[in-house]
């Protein structure tokens, strides 16, 4: 694996790096690593940084999440996954994949710039949604999960948001279709959480919405087949061995058309799922609602993002993830 020299990234103040040497059924896999290192005044190192894994139709942007990380002492590292963001290229299927692993070697790469390169000896993953469940994965038994020392899940997709009768009958077939067909596309989402984001909306952020969809990009069988094996691993129980933090919105909402909901609750995932199952994600697992949180918790109004980013470094406090010096 190599990747490119490091240039500026459409953020400011940010850098970027292809990584290289991945394939795929599509052509070369070529995820894109962002970096934004802590800089300090007595030329003292850090060594200790955060690697984010953004969710589906989702990249890196919320530029609030490294200023957190960088305040307290950590590097900052984001990967925009194959297929996405930064990484989408001419005739990609936007964010899909047909096998949850690709994404395993995308992290996995990235580690490998980081802990070899980059002089860290303490790293923390932080994944978001289907980032979480990446994440997640990796952490069990990515080829160097024993370089990660803690592990923060903002709102982790551990499973389907579906009634009990769909995921026990429906999900299994559509699963099985994907193995057969999978091109076939299924009903799109209505896009309120996209509304409930973008500031051209009812939001407050500003993002490329090329690379995220106010009303997202199309969902074919044969990802929807990749997703529900890798929740099967989720089910059966992991083994992650780093301390483990769950954070996820206290209540969820299943909207059919706007409603001010949106800016306070889940309106993605089921939070009951996420609380049913990360106990069983290995030994040292926390797991804390936050009120009025929404699905990504750093994109919450201002009290809840506060509350969460408090639960995050209190936790990072206990697991020696605040570096001495910031």
């Amino acid at each position: 694996m190599e990747h490119t020299a490091w240039i500026p990234d459409v953020l400011a103040g940010f850098e970027q790096s292809t990584l290289s040497g991945l394939m795929a059924a599509d052509g070369p896999a070529q995820p894109v690593l962002v970096r934004r290192r802590c800089v300090d005044p007595l030329k003292q190192p850090f060594t200790k940084a955060v690697l984010y894994i953004h969710g589906y139709v989702d990249y890196f942007f919320q530029t609030h999440l490294a200023d957190f990380y960088n305040q307290h002492g950590l590097h900052f590292y984001a990967l925009d996954l194959r297929r996405h963001g930064r990484a989408l290229r001419p005739g990609h299927l936007p964010n899909y994949t047909a096998d949850i692993d690709e994404y395993l070697q995308d992290v996995d790469a990235a580690v490998k710039v980081i802990r070899g390169e980059e002089h860290i000896d303490w790293l923390l993953l932080n994944g978001h949604s289907t980032g979480g469940l990446v994440a997640a994965l990796y952490a069990h038994r990515g080829p160097q999960r024993a370089g990660v020392n803690g592990l923060f899940l903002n709102s982790p997709f551990l499973d389907m948001n579906l009634p009990a009768w769909q995921e026990r009958l429906l999900e299994p077939l559509l699963s099985a279709v994907g193995a057969v067909v999978p091109g076939l596309r299924l009903p799109a989402d209505p896009g309120l959480y996209g509304e409930s984001l973008h500031i051209t909306h009812h939001g407050a952020w500003r993002y490329n919405t090329d690379w995220k969809p106010i009303y997202g990009f199309p969902v074919y069988a044969g990802w929807l087949r990749a997703i529900h094996r890798a929740h099967a691993e989720v089910t059966q129980g992991l083994a992650i061995q780093c301390p483990v933090l769950v954070l996820h919105a206290a209540r969820s909402a299943w909207l059919k058309q706007w409603h001010v909901d949106a800016t306070c609750t889940d309106i993605v995932l089921d939070v009951a799922d996420i609380a049913r199952l990360s106990p069983g994600l290995g030994p040292q697992v926390t797991v804390q609602a936050i009120p009025d949180g929404i699905h990504d918790l750093t994109l919450s109004q201002l009290e809840p993002r506060q509350h969460a980013f408090q639960a995050l470094l209190r936790w990072l406090t206990s697991v020696g993830g605040v570096n001495d010096k910031a």
